[in-house]
């Protein structure tokens, strides 16, 4: 890979510049992959890690189902959109990651210093917004834990996430907001780098 335009700013990291590649410079999102298959330990590696990034009040409103059989894979794949679906339905591994509109039930045990936290999203809108910011969130470090353990992640939102919901969870608690193919890159994998804002496009300081 070519050095980044932005090299001389990113030698102030502290993180190694492996691990920068590996996360950031060098990862793309994946349309292909190998037969390679992702194995239940590398799922839980990708878990224990991300489930220590923060989110608001330590909600962790993120929910995933892993599809690993032909059948569950055969009742997603409808529901994807377009070239989604031929991907879906060839990726070694999917996930579903879905936003549980109720995470409040579990605060008592994720902030036990604070007296009745569910009190504070008991208003069900408040809560479903909460829920799905946070879920987004979630899914950023879902992806990134898919980078660390060596693997690429294909993130697709173009489904039908009505459809998806019930289908895997149908309990009307949880909402489906992004699926991720999961495994080793395959052939012409990836596209281009598209551009990226620039710092002074973005950042302003007062």
């Amino acid at each position: 890979m070519s050095t980044p335009e932005n090299s001389d700013a990113l030698r102030h990291l502290t993180l190694a510049p492996e691990a920068q590649n590996q996360l950031f410079l060098e990862a793309r999102t994946a349309n292909t992959f190998t037969d390679e298959p992702v194995t239940e330990e590398q799922v839980r590696a990708i878990y224990e890690l991300v489930k220590y990034a923060p989110t608001s009040m330590n909600q962790q409103p993120l929910r995933i189902v892993i599809v690993r059989s032909e059948e569950a894979r055969g009742r997603l794949v409808p529901h994807m959109m377009g070239m989604n679906q031929e991907k879906t339905a060839k990726a070694p591994l999917v996930a579903i990651l879905a936003a549980d509109l109720d995470f409040h039930e579990e605060l008592p045990k994720l902030v036990p210093f604070i007296e009745n936290p569910q009190a504070i999203f008991a208003e069900p809108g408040f809560r479903e917004a909460s829920a799905k910011f946070n879920t987004a969130l979630q899914v950023g470090y879902f992806i990134l834990g898919v980078r660390a353990a060596g693997l690429a992640a294909g993130p697709m939102t173009g489904f039908d996430p009505v459809a998806v919901s019930k289908e895997f969870f149908g309990d009307g608690r949880h909402q489906a907001v992004c699926v991720v193919n999961i495994g080793k890159p395959g052939p012409d994998s990836w596209m281009g780098r598209l551009p990226r804002l620039e710092y002074d496009e973005v950042v302003t300081t007062v």
